[in-house]
C-alpha cells in the first residue's frame, strides 16, 4: 500500500497538478459534472470558498498528486449544504483514498456545524454508470435524493426564430449597472426550485470575470416597463473544447421571474442563445437540468430538440 500525504492547497502552483489529475480521471469516467479543468481557477477563487480549510490534496512519496477533495458551501440560513467534489487517480483506488477524502470532508462539515450552529448535509454526485464511485458513496451511507440530466442539441439545422410577447425586448446584459436586477431575477426564478441557494452580486461578478466571458451570450428579456423579466447566460470554453476535441457551447443559466412565467420568455431566450452560439461557430449545445423539476424545464428543452445524454445522481448524507 502506498503511503499518501495529505496537505493544504498551496496556491496557483498546484493548478497544473490538479488539472492533470482531473484529466486523468476524465479518461476513466470519474469527472464530476460541475468541474472542468478550464473552470478550476474560477472555481477555486469563488468569493465564498475557503481554500485554506475546504480544499485538500493527497500526494505519494514522489510528490505526485493522487487525490483532490474540495467542499463548496453556499451561504445558508437554516441548513448547510457541503458539496464534495473529489478525484482519485486510478492507481490509488487500492489505497482506499476515496474513504480518506470522505472522512476528511465529514470532519470538516462537523467543524462547520459547531461554528455556525446549524445542521449540515454533505453532498456529492456520480454519473449513473460509474459503478465504482456509486459503490464508494453508498458504502459511506450516502443516498440518492435527486436525478439530473445532461442534455445536448445539435445546431447544424434550422433553429426557429425566438418569439417575444408584445412589448418585450431582448438584448445582452448591460454590465455592472444591471447586475443587481439580474441577481434579483435569478433568485426569484429559482427560489421554488429544489435545493436553491441565493445568488449574490459578488458571486455573479466573479463568474462573469471568466476571461472567455462573451457578453453577447448573456441575454436578458425586458418587460414593457423596463423590468428584467428573464435571462439566459450561455458560454463557450475553448480549453474544454481543446481537451475533448469537441465544438460545444453551454447554456449555464436560464430563468424567468415568477411574475413573468407562462409567457414563452424561457423558450424565446433559449432559442436566441442557440442562434448566438451557432453564429459563434458552435456545433452542439449542452445544458444540465433537474430531471424532477416542477417547472416543466425538461419539456421546454425537449420541445426545441434537446436529447438526454447522461444521467447524474445527487447523493446526500446528514452530518
Amino acid at each position: 500500500m502506498t503511503v499518501l500525504i495529505r496537505r493544504p492547497y498551496s496556491g496557483k502552483t498546484d493548478l497544473k497538478a490538479i488539472a492533470e489529475l482531473v484529466n486523468t480521471c476524465e479518461t476513466v469516467g470519474q469527472l464530476d459534472k460541475d468541474t472542468s479543468v478550464a473552470h478550476l481557477p474560477l472555481q477555486l477563487d469563488e468569493p465564498s470558498f475557503d481554500k485554506a480549510r475546504d480544499l485538500r490534496l493527497w500526494e505519494d512519496d514522489t510528490g505526485t498528486l493522487m487525490g483532490f477533495g474540495q467542499i463548496s458551501m453556499p451561504e445558508a440560513k437554516e441548513e448547510i449544504d457541503g458539496y464534495l467534489y473529489f478525484y482519485v487517480h486510478p492507481k490509488a483506488h487500492e489505497d482506499h483514498l476515496e474513504t480518506d477524502i470522505i472522512r476528511w470532508s465529514e470532519r470538516r462539515m462537523l467543524e462547520v456545524t459547531k461554528e455556525r450552529g446549524l445542521p449540515a448535509k454533505l453532498r456529492s454526485s456520480s454519473r449513473d454508470d460509474i459503478t465504482e464511485r456509486i459503490a464508494v458513496l453508498e458504502q459511506h451511507q450516502f443516498t440518492v435524493d435527486r436525478h439530473f440530466l445532461t442534455m445536448t442539441c445539435r445546431l447544424d439545422r434550422a433553429i426557429p426564430a425566438p418569439q417575444l410577447p408584445a412589448g418585450f425586448t431582448l438584448r445582452p446584459l448591460a454590465g455592472d449597472r444591471e447586475m443587481q436586477a439580474w441577481v434579483e431575477c435569478f433568485n426569484q426564478s429559482f427560489i421554488d426550485h429544489w435545493n436553491h441557494h441565493d445568488m449574490t452580486v459578488t458571486t455573479l461578478k466573479h463568474w462573469l470575470s471568466d476571461p472567455h466571458y462573451m457578453a453577447d451570450l448573456n441575454l436578458i428579456a425586458l418587460a414593457p416597463d423596463g423590468t428584467l423579466a428573464a435571462f439566459c447566460y450561455a458560454g463557450i470554453s475553448p480549453e474544454e473544447n481543446s481537451e475533448n476535441g469537441g465544438n460545444e457551447g453551454w447554456i449555464y443559466w436560464l430563468g424567468t421571474g415568477r411574475s413573468f412565467r407562462k409567457l414563452g420568455l424561457g423558450k424565446a431566450l433559449l432559442l436566441a442563445a442557440m442562434h448566438q452560439l451557432k453564429a459563434a461557430g458552435v456545433s452542439t449545445v449542452k445544458l444540465a437540468v433537474d430531471a424532477d423539476s416542477m417547472t416543466g424545464a425538461r419539456r421546454l428543452y425537449d420541445s426545441v430538440g434537446f436529447e438526454p445524454a447522461q444521467t447524474w445522481l445527487s447523493y446526500v448524507k446528514p452530518v
